[in-house]
């Protein structure tokens, strides 16, 4: 299959989200590498002050990641998926924060509109259709000097990792979201990741965008190799 795009990923996102926050419990570390990632934006303190921009928030986690180690800061959240985020409105949230239906790709059509001190994208850019143009749109919404957070799953181009993340997606994922009735979206998890950029690639790519400083971060576990924590930052005279 091709991996699913647009309108056809967005109902398949509906869908599964009944059962999404059962399956990434099941990942070891999930939870803590979102936290992980959020940290290595190095924002100051409890994030007082601070605006950020979750971009493509799911269910939730990564907002509960900025959550966690920024308590303080102010958070819009979005997502194209209104499943995802029914899920996500459900959940106990302190302090402000706001979620809104958009396409990575409409923000401001939806209302979302800057500046932000960050913004944080997690399992995003490889799921839509014109990451170039999406990272060209989040570095306009940043004020100068702002951080860009990416987590992503971007193979370092060893077999190796292919091979694990292959493994782990038709041994263990897919026959799980399959038993739900997901196997579509899980079966696109497994290609839109190996059709992905590396992770040199995609440093190269937000570079491209106008980002500088940019630093792709392995995480641990057994996913060293498959997913990165990539920090960058807007140039302090704009572009």
């Amino acid at each position: 299959m091709t991996p699913l795009r647009d309108e056809d990923l967005t109902a398949a996102f509906d869908h599964a989200a009944r059962g999404y926050d059962a399956l990434v419990a099941a990942n070891p570390g999930y939870h803590a590498h979102l936290r992980r990632s959020v940290r290595r934006l190095g924002l100051p303190g409890s994030g007082a002050g601070l605006r950020l921009l979750d971009l493509g928030c799911g269910t939730g986690a990564s907002t509960a990641a900025l959550h966690a180690v920024l308590p303080a800061a102010r958070i819009t959240a979005v997502d194209a998926s209104a499943g995802m985020l029914r899920r996500a409105a459900t959940k106990p949230w302190a302090g402000e924060v706001t979620f809104v239906r958009a396409p990575a790709e409409r923000l401001t059509e939806a209302g979302v509109t800057g500046p932000f001190d960050a913004v944080f994208a997690a399992y995003l850019l490889r799921n839509v259709s014109d990451p170039d143009a999406v990272l060209t749109a989040v570095r306009d919404l940043l004020v100068p000097g702002g951080r860009l957070g990416v987590h992503e799953y971007t193979l370092s181009g060893r077999r190796v990792d292919r091979a694990v993340w292959t493994v782990v997606c038709r041994g263990l994922v897919q026959p799980a979201a399959s038993a739900l009735g997901d196997g579509g979206l899980y079966r696109h998890l497994w290609r839109s990741v190996v059709e992905f950029d590396t992770v040199d690639r995609f440093a190269a790519r937000v570079r491209a965008a106008g980002f500088e400083r940019v630093r792709a971060l392995p995480l641990p576990g057994w996913q060293t190799g498959i997913t990165h924590t990539f920090v960058a930052r807007r140039a302090e005279s704009g572009r």
